[in-house]
């Protein structure tokens, strides 16, 4: 029975539900549907959708998304199909980026292919209700101590528009003594102590994973609106066909295919590389581009080869590591500078027909001249099919004791005075820190408030704290990138950079092709050096 819309912990210290929890909650209770509709982003819900489906259950996937102006006006959106979820990450996207954001706007142009569930009275009454709105609203309603007023407002109002009823248990932690980690999270978020916190700081102290049949009972006297629930998750069918590759293209010349065209810029290399051609090396650029095109790599290829001749062009320093190495392809594409048949170096160490998973080639570039590459790669293939990579910035020891310190009001000074010795390690091994390393052997962790602080800090030892950029992965999709994930501004918005809100593990296990541009040190003193001894020698100074 679908009656929960939970919020984990990738709801960034508003959640605080693991997904296996929330997978595990679902399997002990014997539930066909789970769903997670984390505050404005999907940043976990690949993850979340691949181990639903591993577990067997299948996963609703949507979002709670709030008013720019107006955080209490809000909507849960579910995704019906493929359609639905892309719709569903444009609309996160818009929520993100743009300046001007409506949601009653949106949810009056809101396709049918998503379901449409709020409890907000000043929501609905802002909405002009047509008849493909109403098949796809839901009146959502909740049922717990404090909500009850509210949900005979909302009741009558429904019934006097016409509108339907749906049963509705929003879930942000998992059992009700895990209400002062929530509050904690809340006192982070907010940067408040616990003692200055407001009631409307924090969520209802009942919305913790409650057992799908104690709500049945709580919504007896209307089973309509339990029908409603289970109506809306057996309709929620998206299948996100995780392996099933999102290949970017190489925009090509008039009567060029990728692997033509990749064949005479291999070839053209192999020239300039070897003098004379040997048959072997024919041969094995031959084969190789074979295989190449057979896995449908081609423009793969020729995205890379690109971003490489233009560095060149740029007189930036770059160079392809790893086991690109191994190929003779790269080699006579300049992407990377070592002979793998002079080192006898075997192509299939690289790529094989038995591969499905694209190749992996890191590029190196200087740290000066890094982002301007990337500007290019934007350019180039379009600011709406190109984005870098998030990583989730997770809880770690010192930064959970500190925060959570921060929270019990404890001040600065005396934070310090125990956060420099603890050193860089989980969070989970706040409580026994002082067994384990010994520069923390003097400290009064059993005294209080400490010892309290760090049993709840160890709670948080790898929850999400916020988005940060990967080093260098950036994705480039074959259609706009927010058909396929939503996107929101870095942490430091003044640089401009678009991040995907999924991590680097659930854009690849979505399909979409990663490249690394990596910055790198070492190129920028080799370029120095080499330009000081270039203007020295003349001057005449060496």
């Amino acid at each position: 029975m679908f009656t929960h819309h939970a919020h984990s912990n990738y709801s960034f210290l508003e959640g605080t539900i693991k997904i296996p929890e929330l997978i595990s909650f679902a399997k002990s209770q014997s539930a066909g549907y789970v769903t997670l509709t984390d505050t404005n982003g999907m940043y976990g819900l690949i993850q979340f959708a691949k181990e639903a489906e591993e577990a067997g259950i299948k996963p609703v996937l949507g979002s709670y998304i709030d008013d720019v102006r107006n955080e209490s006006n809000y909507a849960i959106f579910l995704a019906k199909n493929n359609k639905g979820y892309s719709e569903l990450c444009k609309i996160i996207t818009t929520r993100k980026l743009g300046e001007e954001f409506s949601l009653a706007r949106v949810i009056e142009t809101t396709s049918p292919n998503l379901f449409i569930l709020t409890s907000s009275l000043n929501l609905l009454k802002k909405l002009t209700f047509s008849e493909r709105l109403k098949n796809n609203l839901f009146v959502e309603l909740i049922v717990t101590k404090k909500q009850k007023k509210k949900t005979r407002e909302l009741f009558e109002f429904a019934r006097a528009k016409g509108l339907k009823i749906v049963a509705s248990h929003p879930a942000y932690f998992s059992h009700p003594e895990d209400f002062l980690m929530h509050k904690v999270a809340a006192a982070i978020r907010l940067n408040k102590t616990l003692g200055t916190l407001e009631s409307n700081d924090t969520i209802d102290e009942e919305y913790w994973l409650r057992a799908p049949l104690d709500l049945e009972n709580v919504w007896h006297s209307l089973p309509e609106a339990i029908w409603n629930s289970d109506y809306i998750a057996k309709n929620c069918n998206v299948n996100l066909k995780f392996g099933d590759y999102k290949y970017p293209t190489y925009p090509l010349p008039e009567g060029e295919t990728a692997f033509s065209l990749l064949w005479k810029i291999a070839f053209r290399g192999l020239e300039e590389k070897y003098r004379p051609i040997t048959e072997r090396a024919v041969k094995r650029l031959q084969y190789e581009l074979e295989v190449i095109d057979e896995l449908g790599f081609s423009d793969y290829f020729l995205i890379v080869w690109d971003i490489v001749r233009e560095a060149k062009q740029r007189n930036m320093m770059t160079i392809g590591r790893g086991s690109a190495a191994n190929s003779l392809t790269a080699f006579c594409l300049g992407i990377t500078q070592v002979d793998p048949l002079k080192y006898n170096l075997y192509f299939e160490r690289f790529l094989n027909r038995g591969r499905t998973s694209p190749p992996d080639i890191d590029l190196d570039f200087s740290w000066k001249e890094r982002d301007e590459i990337v500007r290019y790669v934007f350019e180039k293939y379009g600011y709406d099919k190109v984005a870098m990579i998030s990583t989730t910035v997770t809880f770690r020891a010192r930064s959970a004791f500190r925060e959570v310190a921060k929270v019990f009001g404890v001040s600065e000074k005396e934070i310090s005075k125990y956060g420099k010795f603890i050193p860089w390690t989980s969070a989970k091994n706040l409580p026994q820190i002082s067994e384990k390393f010994p520069e923390t052997k003097n400290l009064a962790f059993e005294e209080e408030p400490w010892n309290s602080i760090v049993k709840i800090a160890a709670k948080f030892a790898g929850y999400p704290r916020h988005l940060g950029i990967h080093p260098g992965g950036i994705v480039i999709t074959p259609k706009p990138i927010n058909n396929y994930v939503a996107l929101e501004f870095a942490a430091n918005k003044g640089l401009g950079l678009i991040i995907t809100q999924p991590d680097m593990y659930s854009v690849e296990d979505l399909g979409l092709i990663k490249i690394d541009l990596l910055s790198q040190r070492s190129l920028g003193v080799l370029k120095d050096t080499v330009e000081m001894l270039t203007v020295n020698r003349e001057r005449g100074r060496i």
